[in-house]
């Protein structure tokens, strides 16, 4: 596994579904940054997730007052690592969970909740 490489390619992969998005929401979704980590940290993690967690989005939803001193930005995480993992190898797969992730996570930046994002076929 190339974690140069597969960061790389999510990073493409990103951004071509936010060109894939509406208009509408394509603006938005560019104000929110993607970071990308290998794997998640303990940090990260804490007691509330598991190790194997795909992405993560931090911070205040889009329209919350932000006050960084609370916590982090507003950002998406993603964990390549994990991605790999999940996808056992197969770049084809690895992309498109890559894209459901990178929604899913946005749809959290956009104030959705898990209900909301099952609707939208992105659980």
């Amino acid at each position: 596994m190339d974690l140069t490489r597969l960061t790389k390619l999510a990073a493409h992969t990103v951004e071509a579904t936010r060109g894939e998005l509406p208009a509408v929401l394509r603006e938005t979704a560019a104000g929110v940054p993607v970071t990308f980590q290998d794997w998640p940290s303990g940090e990260i993690l804490g007691d509330e997730f598991e190790p194997d967690i795909l992405g993560l989005f931090v911070g205040p939803p889009h329209g919350a007052p932000g006050d960084e001193s609370q916590g982090l930005p507003a950002q998406i995480l993603l964990f390549t690592g994990n991605l790999w993992e999940f996808a056992e190898g197969d770049d084809k797969v690895f992309c498109n969970e890559v894209r459901i992730t990178y929604l899913h996570e946005l749809g959290h930046y956009f104030g959705w909740d898990e209900e909301e994002l099952a609707e939208r076929g992105l659980e």
